[in-house]
């Protein structure tokens, strides 16, 4: 076989992979970077085909003409290539009209010199047959255009290939795999091209390139069959990125390690009363208050106030470091709390009205009620002192509450889970002495101290409520793992399912709530200490309570309480147990 007819088989090849991977790039539309990449492809085959004309010519005259053709191929790769790239890379941003008919200027020059070329020196200067490896060859001078297009061409390929770049060390093997083959794919020719431009071509008056463009096929056909290019695409990215940061709910400003602001959102441009575009490159002491004052990483001590507003926000500073660690800047993010304040403020009136004024008011009742009764020995006296109480009760449940959450704002404290149900016990053994309490086994684990009241509630609804004739409240404690599940048991009335319902919603209305603050009690202590709760109907009767809660450490095993006693087993189903101890009947 001669070199031409072996070079010739070689450039159908060429053809029939360029062919086929345009083709499934073709059916990957409307993926970013799709139709870009198909017009790569047909550039490439296009530049191969006319090539294959050139060599198959018998004149000088003819090898010119199909040289010339080829020049509508080769000036669309390099825009191609760009555009592939920005837009597979989520820069597309970058690639508008305008742009593109910017781009194209000088493509549309080089094909209009090559179609006039007969009338100039421009593209080339001179055009002769040589013998090369036995074969007839065209060997034509470049002229002044022929640089620019080449250099032009190279520059393109060179920002296009930046963005790819990022992702040859990409976590996602996927991303690592497009890119390196996208990467040998431009190489290829690029390399081969510089070869025949430096001399250095085997075929001295041959240009390799439309040959090397079979590893660019093969490359590109591995891209899109084996790592799924257009199929798996990185380019929401960097728009996901840039989202995540313009949509965050703080305000951020990005300074660099000289203390310029490179960066920050709308939220925080609006609340520095300025305009991204007036922001950006200026000192960001001249940008943020008290700047001079934030710590390089952490949060600020107080609280700043922008000059767009009279709100207080939270201030930290996260530090940006290199891959060797060196900081780079860092982001100011700004918190707005001025809410928070303002419940906090809100809680504190609440909490002086409950502690103070309310108790104060009921004992005020409570007193002259019971002057009343001492005196008429009414009834409705009785009545009277009846919900004095009862509205003292309801308002320490509500103080209970309160300190629920003002325990959630600060660090937790793990206590031992037998010191506050005996600490529970015994305050409802005082309350209701007619009540048998009993309690098995206890592990010796720490629990958050945000569950003492919902213990205390949870055995005090029990105990209260019981409406039974031999009353009784049963607590029994399994670990599982890193929790444990506290279960109240008892044999009185079951809770109401309009009570559950109301508490499983979550939220209550004017025409549908509870009927007090116990089970909110309840709930809300276990969400906040990280746990569930969970109520249930006992069988014959009654109600189970079950808190499940994270064990945050072990602890002693618990000294059973020196009061207890043993129980009733006549009357307890649950007596049997030999790890039952009465604490307290009466």
């Amino acid at each position: 076989m001669s070199s031409a007819s072996l070079l010739t088989a070689v450039l159908l090849v060429t053809v029939f992979v360029g062919t086929t991977a345009a083709f499934l790039a073709w059916r990957e539309r409307p993926e970013p970077g799709a139709t870009a990449l198909v017009a790569l492809l047909v550039g490439q085959c296009w530049w191969s085909v006319f090539f294959v004309f050139e060599l198959q010519a018998m004149t000088l005259g003819a090898k010119v003409f199909w040289s010339d053709v080829q020049w509508a191929g080769v000036v669309v790769i390099p825009v191609a290539w760009l555009a592939f790239a920005l837009e597979y890379t989520g820069y597309d941003r970058y690639l508008t009209r305008r742009s593109l008919v910017a781009l194209s200027v000088v493509p549309v020059l080089t094909v209009v010199f090559a179609a006039t070329d007969d009338l100039h020196t421009v593209l080339y200067l001179d055009s002769t047959l040589v013998v090369e490896g036995g074969m007839a060859v065209l060997s034509r001078t470049p002229g002044v255009w022929f640089w620019v297009i080449a250099g032009y061409t190279y520059l393109l390929g060179l920002l296009g290939s930046i963005p790819i770049l990022q992702f040859v060390r990409s976590d996602a093997l996927a991303f690592r795999g497009q890119s390196a083959a996208l990467l040998i794919g431009t190489v290829a020719p690029w390399a081969s091209n510089v070869l025949f431009l430096v001399g250095g071509s085997p075929l001295p008056g041959l240009d390799p390139t439309p040959v090397a463009f079979a590893v660019s096929g093969v490359a590109y056909l591995g891209a899109l069959t084996r790592f799924r290019l257009l199929g798996t695409s990185p380019s929401p990215n960097h728009r996901a990125r840039r989202l995540v940061f313009e949509r965050m709910h703080e305000r951020a400003v990005v300074v660099d390690s000289h203390d310029y602001v490179v960066d920050l959102n709308e939220s925080a441009a609006a609340a520095l009363d300025t305009a991204p575009h007036e922001a950006l490159g200026r000192p960001a002491a001249s940008v943020i208050p008290q700047y001079e004052t934030l710590p390089m990483d952490g949060p600020a001590e107080g609280t700043l106030t922008l000059p767009a507003d009279d709100n207080q926000y939270d201030v930290t500073a996260t530090r940006i470091t290199d891959s060797r660690g060196r900081t780079i800047g860092r982001v100011i993010t700004f918190h707005d709390i001025s809410d928070y304040l303002r419940q906090q403020q809100r809680l504190e009136v609440l909490n002086r009205v409950l502690r103070h004024n309310i108790r104060n008011e009921t004992n005020v009742i409570y007193g002259y009620a019971d002057l009343v009764g001492d005196t008429a020995g009414s009834h409705e006296a009785d009545i009277i002192k009846e919900r004095a109480l009862s509205i003292d009760a309801m308002s320490r449940k509500a103080r209970d509450i309160l300190d629920v959450f003002e325990n959630a704002r600060r660090p937790v404290t793990a206590v031992p889970l037998a010191e506050l149900l005996d600490q529970s016990l015994a305050a409802v053994r005082a309350d209701y002495p007619e009540v048998t309490l009993e309690c098995g086994e206890l592990p010796g684990v720490s629990v958050s101290n945000v569950l003492a009241p919902v213990f205390s509630n949870a055995i005090e609804n029990a105990a209260e409520h019981n409406t039974s004739a031999n009353p009784w409240v049963r607590i029994d404690v399994d670990r599982d793992g890193d929790v444990v599940h506290v279960v109240v048991r008892d044999n009185g009335p079951t809770i109401d399912e309009y009570e559950r319902s109301v508490l499983e919603r979550g939220t209550e209305t004017p025409l549908e709530h509870g009927s007090g603050l116990g089970l909110w009690l309840i709930a809300w202590g276990s969400q906040i200490a990280g746990g569930t709760v969970t109520f249930a109907e006992n069988d014959p009767t009654g109600s189970v309570v079950t808190v499940e809660a994270p064990v945050l450490s072990e602890a002693t095993p618990p000294t059973r309480d020196p009061l207890a006693v043993a129980g009733d087993d006549d009357d307890d189903p649950n007596a049997a147990s030999g790890d039952e101890t009465t604490l307290s009947r009466r």
